[in-house]
């Protein structure tokens, strides 16, 4: 066997350990917590599905692929970090680039360099692929929240305001899924199973 397939599938294996990392949101049918390859998988179908509904009309949809399916690897090694979490949001981009310094480059050199120029693209949202991809990876744990009766925003007390500050930058990637979001978002309000901005966690 060649040394750069044996490389290849090394990695593979490794990045099994991605159905490990739990998350924080439930999954809608049986309420057990998503984990991060379950997150990914359903990335990639909404990347397919909701693609014409991308700011970009010329998107290079295979791009915006590649970086959903690569950008949370990392949480191999960084762990999830819960994106209302002030203190962990502290260390995490440290925590990150080292993760992916040494799991990318688990890959032959060409391959560590593609993976991980899709991993920096995604974090520096620049490009419209980017920005249709970090749109999609915020309103999937809304879609997964609301349908859940708002388990996880319930869970740590999360605000209204708070969600819509979170979330407000996916207008930049598709501002027509951001009108989408904001109305689900209201809707869990209005339904009691998001706190107003005037509320606390009892």
């Amino acid at each position: 066997m060649s040394d750069r397939l044996t490389r290849q599938i090394q990695f593979i294996l490794e990045m099994d350990k991605l159905k490990q990392i739990l998350r924080q949101s439930l999954k809608i049918t049986d309420r057990q917590r998503e984990n991060d390859a379950e997150h990914s998988w359903h990335l990639s179908l909404m990347v397919l599905v909701l693609a014409e509904h991308a700011n970009a009309p010329d998107l290079d949809v295979l791009r915006v692929l590649g970086m959903v399916i690569v950008h949370d690897l990392v949480e191999i090694d960084a762990g999830d970090t819960f994106a209302y979490d002030e203190v962990g949001m502290i260390d995490k981009p440290e925590r990150e680039q080292k993760a992916a310094d040494r799991i990318f480059g688990m890959l032959p050199p060409d391959q560590e360099g593609h993976f991980r120029e899709l991993w920096d693209e995604f974090e520096e949202r620049v490009t419209p692929e980017a920005r249709f991809a970090a749109a999609l990876d915020r309103l999937q744990p809304i879609l997964l929240n609301v349908n859940t009766d708002g388990h996880a925003w319930k869970h740590h007390g999360i605000r209204h305001d708070q969600v819509l500050d979170r979330n407000q930058h996916i207008a930049e990637g598709s501002q027509s899924i951001w009108e989408f979001a904001k109305l689900e978002i209201q809707g869990a309000v209005d339904r009691g199973h998001l706190l107003t901005s005037k509320e606390t966690k009892s």
